[in-house]
């Protein structure tokens, strides 16, 4: 009996520790969690009519310098950008590096700023500049991995996942073979990575963080890092890379609209029909928090350089889509290069620098439209009331109201490549309306005929 007491004791221990095994080599991913009955965080009161726009520093100029990006400041004023988010600013991991620059997303040292992009003054003019001009900085983020060269491996071994042997491990699932995953539960890592965000805030005056992989990332985690960078800046954007409700609960102010990103890029290549917005707006409203945010876009680095140009996805639907993403509730986004039809797909781990046309592109002129409209036009607010309007044809238009106070904005979008009419009917559409971008006068009584050519659009506000 003792023998078979301890044969039991033998294979329970041993299965322990193949969990234990399995765990540290698989982290498990957070799933989402519904959290309708719950407030959010909110968008601080600075960022309700702001715009993000992603600056990709290594290709946004032929230098690839901060210096360029702080020259070029007054052209981002004047097309109504006000949420400067950087892509990764630090040093780049040299051990397996993939291409000759390498990824900003293995970091080599989160406290120092990459020579290749200039010092640590340039990074400061930099935002100086941008503050004078009455824009915010966000950093990228990278908490879930750095690149296996960085010092940490070796003063805080203790931080890392591990496999069964023993060795540091990419995230788990992935193909990032030049980093190596944190291990969350690690005593020490959250006051680590706490403390290299309120050094970028205190030293350098960042406004917020653009969080990499933050659906890698437990909750708690972000509940409590959040916390205390908000002790020292009230007001510290949050954005996550990640669309879990649970997360704007305590620490994200917003996260990103990929259910929506996708459903647009379905409805601009015919897969689905114009409600499969409705469908995606369904689902965040039933699981997000009241008061929660998400960030709406067309393009991104990711997109850019893995799915393809909004015009590889989107086709000739790319400015319908361009200008919903301000009629949506949310925060829109704009990626570099974006405003001037940039058309091709950006190299990752090498310079390809964005070429910069002389003359204004139209599309130029359809961002400055829509980032002035939001910024002075309550109803285009993030969080303000929006409804979408019944048509005789639901799935070819998409019409939208938002509204504030006496504040209103109607978008109304064919989003097929097909000439269409319909009718739309609401008895709240009445009076004198000016079209955005015509600034012709429309005068309306509740029954709107609709004649739109294949993906054509008009924004009407009131």
């Amino acid at each position: 009996m003792l023998r078979l007491r301890r044969s039991i004791l033998l294979a329970a221990l041993q299965a322990a520790l193949a969990s234990l095994v399995f765990a540290v080599a698989a982290p498990e991913r957070e799933k989402p969690i519904p959290s309708a009955m719950h407030a959010a965080v909110g968008v601080p009161a600075w960022a309700r009519g702001s715009t993000i726009y992603e600056i990709n520093v290594r290709q946004f100029s032929a230098s690839g310098k901060f210096a360029a990006v702080t020259a070029d400041l007054p052209r981002l004023k004047a097309l109504g950008v006000d949420i400067l988010w950087l892509m990764p600013i630090h040093p780049i991991g040299e051990v397996h590096r993939k291409g000759p620059l390498g990824s900003y997303y293995a970091a080599k040292d989160y406290l120092a700023v990459n020579p290749e992009f200039g010092t640590e003054q340039d990074l400061r003019d930099l935002v100086a500049a941008a503050h004078a001009l009455g824009q915010r900085v966000i950093l990228d983020w990278v908490p879930n991995h750095v690149s296996p060269d960085n010092p940490l491996t070796k003063t805080h071994p203790e931080f890392f996942w591990r496999d069964e042997k023993g060795n540091l491990t990419p995230p788990h699932g992935t193909d990032w073979t030049d980093v190596v995953q944190f291990d969350f539960n690690a005593p020490g890592l959250l006051d680590y990575q706490a403390d290299v965000l309120i050094h970028w805030v205190k030293n350098f005056g960042i406004d917020g963080f653009r969080c990499d992989v933050a659906w890698g990332l437990p909750t708690p985690f972000w509940n409590e890092v959040t916390k205390r960078v908000r002790a020292v800046k009230p007001d510290v954007f949050f954005l996550a890379e990640a669309e879990l409700p649970q997360q704007q609960v305590a620490a994200f102010n917003v996260s990103y609209g990929f259910d929506l990103h996708h459903a647009m890029n379905g409805v601009a290549q015919g897969k689905k029909s114009a409600s499969g917005l409705d469908e995606a707006y369904a689902k965040i409203r039933a699981t997000f928090p009241r008061g929660g945010a998400l960030m709406v876009f067309t393009s991104s680095h990711d997109e850019n350089s893995w799915a393809g140009t909004e015009f590889d996805r989107m086709g000739a639907g790319f400015a319908p889509f361009a200008v919903l993403t301000f009629l949506l509730d949310g925060v829109p986004m704009i990626y570099n290069g974006q405003e001037v039809g940039l058309d091709r797909r950006l190299e990752f781990f090498q310079s390809d620098p964005i070429v910069w046309p002389k003359e204004t592109h139209p599309t130029t002129k359809l961002y400055q439209v829509m980032t002035k409209l939001r910024r002075e036009n309550a109803a285009l607010h993030t969080g303000s009331a929006m409804r979408r309007l019944d048509t005789t044809d639901n799935a070819t238009f998409y019409v939208v109201e938002r509204a504030a106070g006496n504040k209103r904005v109607v978008g109304i979008f064919n989003l097929t490549a097909k000439d269409a009419k319909a009718d739309l009917y609401d008895a709240a559409l009445t009076g004198k309306w000016t079209d955005a971008f015509t600034g012709e006068t429309v005068e309306l009584n509740g029954l709107v005929p609709l004649d739109l050519k294949g993906w054509r659009y008009r924004v009407l506000v009131q």
